[in-house]
Formats: C-alpha cells, sequence, structure tokens
C-alpha cells in the first residue's frame, strides 16, 4: 500500500528495479540504486537527531542529489522544503528562518555563498553538502557532514507518518510581503502524482525531462509522477533552447512541461527545434501561465507529432484544470475542464455559482487542496474557505481553495482565465511579490516609496514596472544604473524592466498605493 510520498519509490524499486530512475549528465542511476541510496540518507538522518515533521531545506542545483535528498527527507518522516537553486543569500535566510529549518541539504559552491546568514538562523542544526571534499568546509560552530558520508548506513526504520502528515513546503510569493510557505502533505502530493499520470497516460517507458525546478509545485510533480509510474527523469540545467532540443534528441524524451518564456526559448529559430526529427516527444505540457499564441503556433507547426496539453493551477491547491489536446484546435485559449477527481466552481461576488459566461473567482474542491500557509492561519483561512455550495451528502465544513484569478465558463463547461483579484505578478512562470521588489528598489537606491505593477507581455505573460519617488536629495537618478543594481539583490525575473520617477503615486482614500490607477496609466500612453 502506497500513502507516503517515498513508497512511489520503494514500489518501483520492486517492480522495475534495473530501469533508469535518474539521468544527469554522465550520472545514471538505476531505480534499484536510487531506492537504496534515499535509504541510507534516511537512516542516518534518523541518526543525527531528524524527528517527524522537522523542515529540512534543500538548496541545491539540478542534478541527482536533489531528488535523492527529496526522497531521503520524506522516507526519515522529515518535511523537504526546496529552494530555487538560483535564490540569493537573502532569500535563503528568509526561507530558512521562516520554517524553522533544523537542516539544510546544500553544496559546496551555495554553502560559500550563504554561509554569511547561516549563523542567523537559530533552529538551524547541522548542513549537508554535496561536496567533492569529504569533509567540507563550513561556518564555525555549526556542523557539516558531506553527502558521502549520509550513503554508507544503514536504511531508516519504520515510518512515523500517516498520509495526512505535512510532506513538504513550497514558497511561493502572494500579492504582498514576502515568500509564504504552502504546505502539503503526502496525500496531497500522492494525488497530484496520480492524476496528471491519468491524464498524461505515463507509463514506465516514459522519459520525462525535469526543465522546471523541483521547487515547483509543477516540477515536483513531474519527479513524482515519473517516480510512480517507473519512469526515468533527466535531470536538466539550462540557459539557451538549445540545450533543450539537444536533451529531447540524446535522452529520447517523451514528455516535458514548461512555462511560457521555456516555450518562447524553443520557439526561437537558434533552439534548432523542428529542424531535426524528435520522434519520441509524445506529449508537451504548459503551465505558469497562458501560452503566447503566436508561440503555440510555432510549437504547433514545429512539433507536428506533439500533443500539446495546456494547464492551469495554483501551488494553493495544485493543478486545477487541463485542456486534452484533441481540444486545442478548437479552443486554444481555454484552460480546459477540471482535473480527475476535482471539482472547479466558478463564484460570484455573492458566494453563488456564476452563469456560464458570467466572470467569477476559480474555486477548486479536491484531493490536492493544499494544507494552507506554514505559520499564517489568517491567510490561510483566507484562502481556504466552507464550500460555497456544499452538496447534501457532504458536511458543510468541507473547505476548498479560493484562488484568487477571475475566470468564465463557457456553454459547455471549458474555462477562460480573465485576471488576478490582487495586486499579483506572475511572470516567465514566476508569481512575484510587488512588495518584495519595492523593498529592494528602495534598499540599492534612495527612493522614498516605490511601487510595482505587472503588465501584459506576450512571452513572459507579464513583465515589471516600477513607479518610484526619489528623495529630495537623490539628484537625478539614473534608471539602468538602479535596475543594474537590483540584480545583485534578486533573480532577473524579478527585476523590472523600466522604471518612472515620478514626483507622487496615486493613493487610495484609505492611503494606500493605487495600483490599478498606475496600470490604467501604463494602459493610456
Amino acid at each position: 500500500m502506497q500513502y507516503l510520498i517515498h513508497h512511489l519509490l520503494s514500489q518501483s524499486a520492486a517492480k522495475h528495479p534495473h530501469s533508469e530512475a535518474l539521468v544527469a549528465k554522465n550520472n545514471r542511476l538505476s531505480y534499484q540504486d536510487m531506492a537504496e541510496q534515499v535509504a541510507s540518507v534516511a537512516g542516518s538522518l534518523r541518526e543525527l537527531g531528524i524527528n517527524r515533521g522537522d523542515r529540512i531545506a534543500i538548496f541545491l542545483p539540478p542534478d541527482v542529489t536533489l531528488p535523492l535528498a527529496i526522497f531521503a527527507t520524506a522516507q526519515a518522516s522529515a518535511v523537504f522544503v526546496p529552494i530555487h537553486h538560483g535564490m540569493f543569500p537573502d532569500q535563503v535566510s528568509h526561507i530558512l528562518n521562516d520554517c524553522g529549518a533544523v537542516a539544510l541539504i546544500t553544496d559546496a559552491m551555495r554553502l560559500v555563498q550563504i554561509q554569511n546568514i547561516l549563523p542567523e538562523i537559530s533552529t538551524l542544526k547541522f548542513t549537508i553538502v554535496d561536496s567533492p571534499d569529504d569533509t567540507p568546509d563550513a561556518p564555525d560552530a555549526l556542523k557539516t557532514y558531506s553527502w558521502k558520508s549520509l550513503c554508507n548506513h544503514q536504511p531508516s526504520p519504520i515510518d512515523l507518518c500517516i498520509e495526512k502528515d505535512l510532506a513538504a513546503i513550497l514558497y511561493t510569493s502572494g500579492s504582498t510581503g514576502r515568500p509564504k510557505g504552502v504546505m502539503l502533505s503526502h496525500a496531497n502530493v500522492l494525488a497530484g502524482a496520480e492524476i496528471v499520470s491519468d491524464y498524461l497516460h505515463l507509463s514506465s517507458a516514459d522519459r520525462l525531462l525535469a526543465a522546471l525546478p523541483l521547487s515547483f509545485d509543477a516540477g515536483l510533480n513531474q519527479l513524482t509522477t515519473a517516480v510512480l509510474q517507473g519512469a526515468t527523469t533527466v535531470m536538466l540545467s539550462f540557459r539557451f533552447g538549445r540545450e533543450i532540443v539537444t536533451q529531447l534528441v540524446e535522452e529520447k524524451i517523451t514528455g516535458l512541461a514548461g512555462v511560457p518564456s521555456l516555450w518562447s526559448l524553443l520557439a526561437q529559430p537558434s533552439s534548432g527545434l523542428g529542424k531535426q526529427p524528435i520522434p519520441h516527444l509524445r506529449y508537451i505540457t504548459n503551465t505558469g501561465g497562458a501560452m503566447p499564441q503566436t508561440v503555440l503556433r510555432q510549437l504547433q507547426e514545429q512539433l507536428p507529432s506533439t500533443d500539446i496539453v495546456l494547464m492551469y493551477g495554483l501551488t494553493e491547491a495544485f493543478r486545477s484544470t487541463y485542456l486534452p489536446a484533441d481540444e486545442l484546435e478548437a479552443r486554444p485559449t481555454s484552460m480546459g475542464k477540471p482535473i480527475p477527481n476535482t471539482e472547479i466552481l466558478v463564484i460570484n461576488e455573492s458566494g453563488k455559482r456564476c452563469a456560464p459566461g458570467e466572470i467569477g473567482e476559480l474555486v477548486h474542491h479536491g484531493p490536492t487542496v493544499s494544507l494552507g500557509y506554514w505559520g499564517h492561519p489568517d491567510l490561510t483561512a483566507n484562502v481556504l474557505r466552507p464550500h460555497p455550495d456544499p452538496p447534501p451528502s457532504h458536511p458543510n465544513h468541507i473547505l476548498v481553495c479560493y484562488s484568487g484569478d477571475l475566470v468564465r465558463q463557457d456553454e459547455e463547461g471549458f474555462l477562460y482565465f480573465i485576471g488576478r483579484r490582487d495586486n499579483q505578478i506572475k511572470s516567465a512562470g514566476f508569481r512575484i511579490s510587488p512588495t518584495e521588489v519595492e523593498d529592494v528598489l528602495c534598499e540599492v537606491a534612495p527612493l522614498r516609496q516605490a511601487a510595482v505593477v505587472g503588465v501584459p507581455d506576450p512571452i513572459l505573460g507579464q513583465h515589471l514596472i516600477a513607479f518610484a519617488i526619489p528623495e529630495e536629495n537623490a539628484g537625478d537618478l539614473n534608471a539602468i544604473e538602479v535596475l543594474a543594481d537590483c540584480t545583485a539583490k534578486m533573480p532577473r525575473h524579478m527585476v523590472p524592466k523600466q522604471i518612472h520617477f515620478v514626483d507622487e503615486l496615486p493613493m487610495t482614500s484609505s492611503g494606500k498605493v493605487n495600483y490599478p490607477a498606475l496600470r490604467e496609466q501604463l494602459s493610456s500612453n
């Protein structure tokens, strides 16, 4: 019986012991190899004092150690907290402090980058470093172990968790404040793996290219669906589209999930997509925002024998809808219909179901609805609320996820995305908090106040525009220089495309920045 995340691995190792499980460059692990390493590391974590429910942060590049660390943490009855490999020290510090990480698994390069912030993490007991050296350097007074040394211990004892236990915390930005941790149970993760592998018809013959970070819900799901079916996961770090195409061909990839910016990269002539046959690529899936129609048409031309499956989801409830490939020609702008075992409602301002064509908020009910936000019961209560129209056979206390996304549904039940209720920005598949970007702008330049909005972008979904009020003695500020300074403080997807220096910002009657007015100002120019 499989009810915990690592049960997916033990089951596939029993069924397909010699099948390829993980690939990264020249490193290839069979399911038997993967299961043995995971069990050894899990046993080591228990010996080091990891208890049920302890949070273990994983800050690693997309290599074989990353999925091993995820499954080992689960098998040790702990909670894995994957951190995007490109995050800056301040962002890593926020996540470690926020989740109360007891341990950190990282590599030697990233350990150097973040060593100054580690003494500030009061809950951190030790680090584990994936390094060629058996005794990697670490900050004084912080115990450090090598990943290799953990691979030589006895397997972990019996499971301590049940399916409702917390398994993972995925950090995602909201409309305000710093990133929040979305809590996923073992049951949430397993349900997502089973549902997606069902409608994508995955099998042990599939080979999935992991181009999305495992800190994304969709990236994590690619790994868990592959392990569920005994398929192969090929890890990938890339900068150029041609690197993805090379892996598609050389590794005979059958499935690839991406966000709009990745598809735009692949659609460029320099990627080489369409210049050679890729007969093994059975399907591609899109998430993280609507795929631009021009890019969609290019992909259809370049991959004529590949199914294109459009999907919509949110970290708080994982995946909500998908558009089957055979519906794409008829309705290319649709989000599709609910995924299996899921109810999707469109609710108006009065809390009633919308009529076809009426715009309302998408509400998700099903087994992938998360446990809420770590350490934020008030925010959790705002997103996870009682079912607005429960069936007679269900109790009234069933919780559903209010997405904050405005949609409409046609007469046939197909959904179409309209926009966001709040000011959250979604760019290149990343969900970005304007407040976090505004804080960095005011840190790198003498600004009295800043406001950041998202504007439509045919490639990224949205790009960022900043408005800023300079301090009185700031002198003449150079927008290009300010943006260049921002790149040292945050990832490029968070850096605004432009800054407009202004004397004042539009305000609401309650004294808050009027973000809709800023967007209207941009649209009227």
